[in-house]
């Protein structure tokens, strides 16, 4: 069986979703190829079609035209076949002309099954796998469902049209897209993240000789995340005298934004920035972590929450989409309701609160749950049926 699997860009060394997927692929003797608009050097888990290639120089782009047109030649019952199911959706001649040069890749394609990793990848590309005879699955992950649809309305309504199959890492990204337009007779499997849960092992934590508070965050410095409600949080707590140190790991556009938040909300002594690390330099910090925060508005799922629970840390988590789904309220962790620094504030004097008996009991129940239900061999495993339908 042949899998095309269609991202932005090759997944990076640390990116073990899409990674495990293609080994496991592997493993069950299927083929697994992916269709990137970019490679990076360092990838060679399988083979990589990149797209036509976009160019602001006229003659360039017109060398890039006739080259893959040409290539397309020996494929023309497949290009009539994509350009009569355009037509049908309303395509016109110069749409037609323009997705038929960006889909040259795929239409050349021999597949079974044609997966875009995102849904807002399959946009303008909704009829390929009709045209080249081979099934069609999108993933859910977050942003594509929770967001890109709201400031684009009936965005996926040919989408759902051409859906074999639907991937979803969490049950409320699946009642989404149903808002959005998904039909309920399309088929759905949830297969949710997974982690290296043999990477993630930690010592267990002594909860009776914590002498200092250090709460911790990974994920990009973006709106979704959540950190000026959680800064606001931990103003409330350092108020009422508390002492701590909050661990942000990650990068991105809003650092400036969430650093001077911090200055002004009087916790500059109190936050460090890490920046982006590698796993094993996560993993270190998250060792001396007492308290894994991840108050995101939007959450998809999360691979860090995950993690943080595989060490043992105690985790508390906003409601936002799959974060419910991760972290168990009261059984493996503690979930507060988005957007409400004062709850959020009061559930972490409730978790620190906790006698050690209590705080190891939540701990452990996590760690084991995290084993069983979200390693790599159980997705590797769901995967390889999916594609079996």
């Amino acid at each position: 069986m042949k899998i095309g699997i269609v991202l932005s860009q090759t997944p990076g060394y640390s990116e073990t979703f899409f990674n495990s997927k293609i080994s496991g692929l592997q493993k069950n003797g299927m083929e697994a190829r992916l269709y990137c608009q970019s490679k990076n050097d360092d990838f060679s888990l399988c083979p990589v079609i990149v797209s036509p290639k976009v160019n602001r120089n006229p003659l360039l782009q017109t060398w890039y035209f006739i080259k893959e047109f040409l290539l397309l030649i020996p494929h023309l019952p497949v290009v009539f076949r994509y350009i009569k199911l355009e037509r049908k959706e309303g395509s016109g001649l110069v749409q037609i002309f323009k997705k038929t040069y960006l889909n040259a890749h795929l239409l050349r394609a021999k597949l079974d099954w044609l997966h875009f990793g995102f849904a807002t990848m399959a946009l303008g590309s909704e009829t390929v796998a009709r045209a080249i005879g081979a099934k069609m699955a999108v993933s859910f992950r977050g942003f594509d469902i929770a967001v890109y649809p709201i400031k684009n309305p009936d965005c996926y309504i040919t989408l759902w049209r051409y859906l074999d199959k639907v991937h979803t890492i969490s049950n409320d990204l699946l009642v989404l897209a149903n808002k959005h337009g998904l039909p309920e007779t399309v088929p759905v499997e949830k297969i949710t993240p997974a982690i290296d849960v043999n990477l993630f092992q930690s010592t267990p934590t002594d909860f009776k000789k914590i002498e200092h508070i250090v709460f911790m965050t990974t994920g990009r410095l973006h709106w979704k995340k959540g950190f000026l409600e959680t800064l606001e949080a931990l103003a409330m707590l350092k108020s009422e005298g508390l002492d701590f140190t909050y661990k942000i790991i990650g990068e991105g556009n809003e650092y400036e934004r969430i650093a001077f938040a911090a200055y002004q909300l009087g916790l500059k002594d109190h936050i460090q920035f890490l920046g982006k690390l590698p796993h094993a330099e996560v993993k270190k910090e998250l060792e001396s972590a007492t308290i894994y925060l991840q108050y995101s508005i939007q959450e998809g799922f999360c691979n860090a929450v995950l993690e943080a629970q595989a060490m043992g840390k105690l985790c508390i988590v906003s409601n936002a989409e799959g974060l419910p789904e991760n972290v168990l309220d009261g059984i493996t962790g503690w979930v507060a309701p988005k957007y409400n620094p004062q709850v959020l504030s009061e559930t972490i004097q409730k978790v620190l609160a906790l006698n050690p008996e209590q705080k190891k009991l939540i701990a452990e129940t996590a760690q084991m749950r995290v084993k069983e239900e979200f390693n790599i061999e159980k997705q590797q495993r769901e995967f390889v049926e999916f594609y079996r339908f």
